[in-house]
């Protein structure tokens, strides 16, 4: 052909031919689908010759006209606003009651939820009152031990202070009585002291010196130590010494103190370690004295 002889006009031709072909299989492919018969269009009237009916059962032909009720006809036709409005009446009231039933149905709940929480406080504050009362007899049972035990141990301390005494205490004597410098009952001194004399500690203040009292002992020996004040006045010291007549421990400033300078206390104390009484085996293993130093000034 004229127009198909360079290679680009038929390589276009070729290239046409394609997309005409690719177009009409399209055409059969994607194309509009078409129904046979055709749908028709427009509403669809059910087949009669009255303007009302009831009923299920379709007649093939018109229907006789003696066999309309004309007169029927209006009375239905006012009949259904009635019962229109009947239906409402009944949905209305129907409403109404379910609106009555929920209401009392949500009060129940809330009273019964009331009711759960009186008897929770209830429960939870007689708890609080029973830990409360058990907390409180804990508390004195806990006072009440404390002192029987208290009682116990002073009761203890002086049957130890008796038994270190020789039994001083618990002797029996033969008279009735009480003197003495301290609170407590009892005739306070030695027995083989002297009722008159004015010093309950066995060796009286001294002349600026040092006196003793381990009953049954005799006098003991003490060595001399200066004070490093310029004080005076009488310290007691309570000693505790054992069967070799050795002190143990020494207490200065009990009962009977005249004057209790710290100054004066530790050289006392000092003074009473150093004592020396005669052995015993006899005595008790801690036999309790007092040692008295009277302190003058500048000495």
């Amino acid at each position: 052909m004229k127009y198909l002889k360079t290679k680009h006009e038929q390589n276009s031709a070729k290239i046409t031919a394609l997309i005409v072909v690719i177009l009409i299989l399209l055409c059969f492919v994607v194309g509009q689908d078409y129904q046979d018969p055709p749908e028709e269009y427009g509403v669809a009237v059910n087949f009669g010759n009255s303007a009302v009916g009831s009923g299920n059962m379709q007649p093939d032909k018109p229907v006789k006209s003696e066999d309309l009720d004309i007169n029927k006809q209006p009375q239905e036709a006012q009949s259904e606003p009635n019962k229109a409005e009947e239906q409402t009446d009944e949905t209305q009231e129907a409403a109404a009651s379910e609106e009555i039933k929920e209401d009392a149905l949500t009060q129940d709940i809330e009273e019964a939820i009331a009711i759960k929480k009186t008897e929770a406080l209830k429960k939870a504050k007689a708890e609080a009152d029973a830990k409360a009362k058990e907390a409180a007899a804990k508390k004195a049972k806990a006072k009440v031990d404390a002192e029987v035990k208290k009682k116990a141990e002073e009761a203890k301390k002086r049957a130890e202070i008796d038994a270190m005494m020789g039994g001083m205490n618990n002797s029996d004597g033969e008279s009735s009585g009480s003197e003495g410098n301290d609170n407590e009952a009892g005739d306070k001194g030695q027995l083989d002291g002297n009722p008159y004399a004015p010093s309950y500690f066995g060796g009286g203040k001294g002349n600026g010196g040092v006196g003793s009292g381990l009953g049954g002992r005799g006098q003991g020996k003490f060595s001399e130590v200066k004070q490093d004040c310029n004080e005076e006045g009488l310290v007691v010291v309570l000693v505790e010494v054992d069967r070799n007549g050795k002190v143990v421990k020494a207490t200065p400033g009990v009962q009977g103190t005249e004057n209790t300078a710290p100054c004066l206390l530790e050289p006392a104390r000092k003074i009473a370690e150093s004592g020396k009484w005669p052995a015993d085996s006899k005595a008790p293993t801690r036999q309790i004295g007092f040692v008295s130093i009277d302190f003058k000034l500048g000495q």
